[in-house]
């Protein structure tokens, strides 16, 4: 059976993998165009495309799929199914009606929990324990579409975005094949969301990124390893901005006087913060401006930091 696969980040890479290795016959990829991204801005593809080439199959990549244009060349593919994975755009309904069994979202979360853009972030931003991934059924809405598989995975509460997402991404490439499968079959019942319990996962933003140090350690935490690797959280330190890019909760320590910012000493791996109530939050890699990312210890001695200076200010304006 002939697919059309539309996907762009490296989140879509094991599905697109998982259906090379099938029975079922990719018959071209559409994903978004090259971005120019680092600090030459040189044009860098897809991820997706890069597979997509190695395979022999035909890329197509137009800045908007909506455009009339394009649906005259995608009708010629006579796709029976339609997979979409985190392309980045909404899909016209006549695109969607052209798939002759049905267009399919591997989606992360468990719908219908975290539509939108961002679902790995926004989970972990939420201090959820538990995600997961859905295969549903596309209509010409926000992931509001008939459930067809549905499948729960942990989220440890130091796990990253990045480690999460890829967690979720071979979970779903692992769902792809029996979904097609089924729909082909005819034994899967598409099951229609419960549109009340429907939550929202918007694309964040670099604003987003800078810590405020008068929030609960547990609420930073989340956002630090939420926002790694993208946009990555920052503060402000003397004078300039830093990345934070991983910690954890310490637990037990007595509440401290201190403002929030404050540097309360050093660990074997890095260096303790205090944060709002009384919380305390370690500080385990770190990364300066145009510096290579190092320990928290190893920052903490660098900068010459002293016991009850409050070091870390919550904003840029600061």
């Amino acid at each position: 059976m002939r697919v059309v696969f539309l996907g762009t980040p490296e989140f879509a890479v094991p599905s697109l993998q998982a259906l090379l290795a099938s029975r079922y016959q990719v018959c071209a990829v559409v994903t978004q165009p090259d971005r120019a991204s680092g600090r030459g801005q040189r044009p860098h593809p897809p991820s997706i495309k890069r597979i997509a080439e190695q395979a022999g199959i035909a890329v197509h990549q137009p800045e908007k799929i909506r455009d009339e244009k394009n649906r005259t060349l995608l009708e010629l593919l006579a796709p029976d199914f339609i997979v979409v994975v985190a392309y980045g755009q909404i899909l016209p309904g006549w695109l969607l009606r052209m798939a002759r069994i049905a267009p399919v979202n591997v989606h992360a979360s468990l719908l219908p929990r975290y539509r939108g853009a961002a679902p790995v972030i926004w989970a972990i931003l939420n201090g959820e324990t538990i995600t997961g991934v859905t295969t549903m059924l596309m209509d010409e809405h926000l992931d509001t579409g008939d459930i067809l598989m549905a499948r729960e995975c942990p989220i440890d509460e130091n796990l990253t975005g990045g480690e999460l997402a890829g967690a979720l991404a071979q979970i779903g490439a692992d769902m792809l094949v029996p979904t097609l499968d089924g729909l082909a079959l005819g034994t899967i019942v598409p099951l229609p969301q419960d549109h009340n319990r429907a939550s929202w996962a918007p694309r964040l933003t670099k604003g987003q990124a800078w810590i405020t140090w008068e929030s609960d350690a547990r609420e930073i935490h989340n956002q630090i390893r939420g926002l790694n690797p993208w946009p990555v959280a920052r503060t402000n330190f003397q004078a300039q901005g830093a990345q934070v890019l991983r910690s954890q909760i310490c637990a037990g320590l007595p509440d401290s006087a201190c403002p929030p910012g404050t540097f309360l000493g050093r660990t074997h791996d890095g260096m303790l913060v205090q944060c709002a109530h009384g919380s305390v939050i370690e500080i385990l890699e770190i990364q300066l401006a145009n510096r290579r990312p190092i320990s928290g210890r190893e920052f903490s001695v660098g900068a010459r930091l002293e016991q009850g200076i409050r070091v870390f200010a919550s904003s840029p304006a600061e």
